[in-house]
């Protein structure tokens, strides 16, 4: 068995919608009151959430956006690199990893409302994180944009977005 289907099987892991593959393992019980929510929200929230994320080398996680920030820590495998467009276009790229002298870092946090992309750095490799979501993660909040919408919105980083998008033309 390779390490990425011991890894699927091991974390009961299952495809997710923006590439790689994914279990939930924490939703906190305790929820924060729609009231007490920014506006763009439409129901309470639990108060965090975690997951295993196992993205491998020949796939990619799609650009998409949350509302909520995203810790992103890294626990095997391949570093990988995080793309983040910022709402006014700004792009940062990350290195999520354990080779620190190198200036990988072993978690790193993606604002809200940004747009983020990642892919293993390493061929023929894998790299299996977890990423935390505070308030709790709803798939309500998750952007899975076309391409030709961010095409639209920043025509500057035309090449990463059609690496990183996987519907709509270019």
């Amino acid at each position: 068995m390779s390490p990425i289907e011991l890894l699927i099987e091991k974390f009961e892991l299952a495809p997710h919608p923006e590439g790689g593959y994914f279990k939930e393992t924490y939703r906190s019980k305790g929820s924060i009151a729609l009231d007490a929510l920014p506006q763009e929200y439409e129901g309470s929230r639990n108060f965090s959430t975690s997951i295993y994320f196992l993205l491998t080398s020949d796939t990619f996680s799609a650009f998409h956006k949350i509302k909520q920030d995203e810790i992103w820590h890294f626990y095997a495998g391949s570093p990988l690199m995080l793309y983040i467009i910022s709402e006014s276009g700004e792009l940062s790229e990350h290195c999520i990893g354990n080779d620190f002298e190198a200036g990988e870092v072993p978690q790193l946090v993606v604002p809200g409302n940004h747009w983020f992309a990642a892919q293993t750095i390493e061929k023929d490799s894998y790299s299996f994180v977890g990423c935390t979501v505070a308030p709790g993660f709803d798939f309500a909040d998750f952007v899975l944009p076309e391409r030709k919408e961010l095409l639209e919105k920043f025509p500057e980083h035309s090449k990463l977005i059609a690496k990183f998008t996987r519907t709509g033309e270019f």
